[in-house]
């Protein structure tokens, strides 16, 4: 059954309350979720081929060429799903999942975000490893001594 535009965008804006001020606009099935321009905080955009909510479970889920974009943590992310539980602020990411926070960048399997936490936790696929890359900043004296 499909929910008329104004009650799925009221909602998604309950499902997705990253920020208070964080309110999703749904477009047509064919079309992608978009959030709108996020305030200071706050706000997620997440890009897929296909997106469904339901309201009596609070799970958000998006399928095929997930893009995912929050700003106030400085988080990118593209995976082949991607599903937000509301009730429990988790988003799970799975499949070829890549992170990049500031720089740092992390591949997988599949990865769960804690978002009360600011916590990844990563799986990878049977016999494989999860991957990990991390700048690490040389001291000041040590660069300086090295000239």
């Amino acid at each position: 059954m499909m929910m008329s535009s104004l009650f799925l965008r009221q909602r998604l804006s309950q499902f997705l309350s990253i920020a208070v001020a964080s309110t999703i606009i749904f477009a047509t099935p064919s079309k992608n979720l978009q959030a709108q321009t996020p305030t200071p905080g706050g706000g997620i955009t997440i890009r897929s081929d296909v997106q469904e909510a339901n309201s009596e479970t609070g799970v958000f889920t998006a399928r095929g060429n997930v893009q995912i974009n929050y700003p106030a943590r400085q988080i990118q992310a593209t995976s082949t799903q991607a599903q937000y539980y509301s009730r429990e602020r988790r988003l799970v990411l799975s499949g070829n999942v890549y992170v990049i926070q500031q720089g740092n960048s992390m591949r997988a399997e599949t990865m769960t975000y804690l978002i009360d936490e600011g916590r990844f936790i990563a799986a990878p696929k049977s016999n494989q490893q999860v991957e990990s890359t991390y700048l690490v900043s040389e001291p000041n004296s040590a660069i300086e001594n090295n000239n």
